[in-house]
Formats: structure tokens, sequence, C-alpha cells
């Protein structure tokens, strides 16, 4: 193994860079010659050259003659919209990669140390910045993770749903194809007044407006009370086992007596669970193995009945213990 090429800094920044300046964006538009590129980039053409040159020599652009650049294959990937949230470091992406300079203060406390960086923990910073929240909700939506895919499994079958609760759904992705693939059922989406005020545009492209309802609100509040399905997708990882727990509470005191409660991610296939650093370093949260979630669950008055592997994560459904 060579230490100094697995402790490269340089070519992570560098990829940072040309996607922050939107230089695939500029290359496709026509600007190959460096002195156009860097004038449409807004930057320095030797510069600029030099860092395309590293990125070349990893593979990413070609230069087909002196000073002139071009896309090739894997360049062209930079032209996709969520690669470019992940990688823009004036938005969260930024605030992502930034982040890991905090990695050695998080691994001596056990908590997350994002303060350090900006000032406030993430989900406060969020708060207060307005458009890296809307990034942020973009980034777990379709342009970062794609379609979302309603036919997960459940234990107890789909038959016998009729409202469903996306809790944590961000702008409803998820929820607008539940609805979309069940023209029987209606949905609340659950989040906060500034992410579900964003979820319009989705649901009625997804043609089910007139069967989602909008709940704006923490999913640490009490939740909208006697759905046949609650809902977790990618939320239970983003915390430690303590908030962890009250979200499931919440959860089992609407879902109680005959509700459901399914998690989708955060649950891992594998033992130990996936590290999934980026958790730590941002919000101190992990994901777990079902052995752990067992004992959150339990914690949270509800009881595992079934886990089904999908990928590296299982589908888990519970529901509350009478």
């Amino acid at each position: 193994m060579d230490i100094w090429a697995l402790s490269d800094l340089c070519t992570p920044w560098c990829l940072y860079t040309v996607v922050t300046l939107r230089v695939a964006e500029h290359i496709a538009a026509g600007n190959t010659q460096i002195a156009d590129l860097g004038a449409a980039a807004s930057a320095h053409p030797e510069s600029l050259a030099r860092v395309i040159r590293h990125l070349i020599h990893k593979g990413l652009f070609a230069e087909p003659s002196p000073g002139v650049f071009a896309l090739n294959d894997a360049a062209r990937s930079l032209l996709d919209p969520g690669i470019r949230l992940g990688f823009d470091l004036d938005g969260i992406g930024g605030r992502m990669a930034r982040a890991w300079s905090t990695l050695l203060t998080a691994v001596e406390t056990g908590t997350p140390a994002y303060d350090e960086v900006f000032g406030r923990p993430f989900w406060e910073d969020l708060d207060a910045h307005p458009h890296i929240a809307e990034l942020f909700d973009a980034l777990l939506g379709p342009p970062g993770h794609g379609r979302p895919d309603p036919d997960f499994p459940l234990a107890g079958g789909w038959e016998s749903v009729r409202w469903v609760v996306d809790v944590g759904g961000g702008t409803g992705a998820l929820l607008a194809e539940i609805l979309r693939a069940h023209p029987e059922i209606h949905g609340t989406l659950v989040d906060l007044p500034r992410t579900v005020g964003r979820s319009a545009d989705i649901l009625e492209a997804a043609g089910v407006v007139d069967r989602a309802l909008l709940a704006g609100q923490s999913f640490f509040d009490p939740l909208p009370a006697g759905a046949d399905l609650y809902i977790l997708k990618s939320v239970l990882a983003d915390w430690p086992d303590r908030e962890a727990v009250a979200i499931l509470r919440r959860c089992a005191e609407a879902a109680t007596p005959n509700g459901r409660v399914v998690l989708l991610n955060g649950v891992s296939a594998t033992d130990p669970a996936d590290p999934e650093l980026l958790l730590m370093v941002l919000v101190g949260g992990k994901n777990r193995t079902l052995a752990e979630f067992h004992v959150l669950a339990a914690s949270a008055g509800l009881k595992v009945v079934s886990a089904t592997p999908q990928g590296r994560r299982h589908v888990v459904e519970c529901r509350p213990r009478t």
C-alpha cells in the first residue's frame, strides 16, 4: 500500500475546485482554450490549467493539444446536477468537505465538532442559512439520490394501507412515488416548515397533490396519529441514540394500536455496521446493526416484526408493543 497515495488531499480539493468553478460546463459550452476557460470560470488561467492537468493524470478531463482542454467520459459526469450538489464548495458540498477537519475532535470526544468550523451545530447551521438548507434537501432528494423506489417489502403487505405518514420526508420525493404507485393511499409529509413548503412541485408533477397533506413540524413533536404506516427513510442514522429513540417513540405513540413503523436505511445488513464517518463528523449519527436497532426499538415501545435485507441495508418493520 502506498501511504502517500492513500493520504492524498490534493486530488479531492482539485475536484471540488473544478466543480465549484463549473469547468465541465464551461468546456461543454465551447470554452476549451485556457484563456477563454479561465475567463468563463473567473479564475487565473495558468493556475486553473495546473489544477486540470493534475486531474488529467488521474483520468479526469483531457488536453488534446497544449492549452486546449476537453471532456472525457469521466469528466462528463461532472455535468450531472447531483454531482454538482455534492462537490460545490459554495454549497452543501463545501460544508461537508470542510467538516472533515473536525474528525480528530469527533474521535477524541465522541461528539461532532462541526461548530468548530461553522460556529453552530449542523442542523442549526442549516436553519441559519436557508439556501444551504435548500441545497441539502435537494442532495437528499432526486437530484442527489435518484428517483425513490416505492416498492419496498412490507411483512404485512400493502393491502391494508390507506394512510401513510412519511416522517422526515424532506420535500416529498418518496411519498410522491408511493402515492403514484398506490392510487388508493393518502399520505402526510412531515418535515420542518421550510422543507415541506418546497414540496408542491414534486407532488404536483406526480399527480398526487390531492392525496397529500403537509405537516410542517419537528418529528420530535407529536406526529399525526392513526395512520396505517409510518416511514422513516434515512432519518435515524442522522442522530445519536438518545434522539433516535425519541423519534421512534413519537412514531410508536402515533401508530398505536394498529399502525406499523418501517425503517428504510440506517440499519446495516453487515456486522459491524457500515462506518459512514460523514454521519459522525456532521451530526454524531451512525448506522446501526440489526441487534443495535432492536435495543432502540424496545426502548421506544416498538417490537421488530421483520427485517428484510435490501442491498447494504435492512428494511425493518415494527409494531407498537401492546
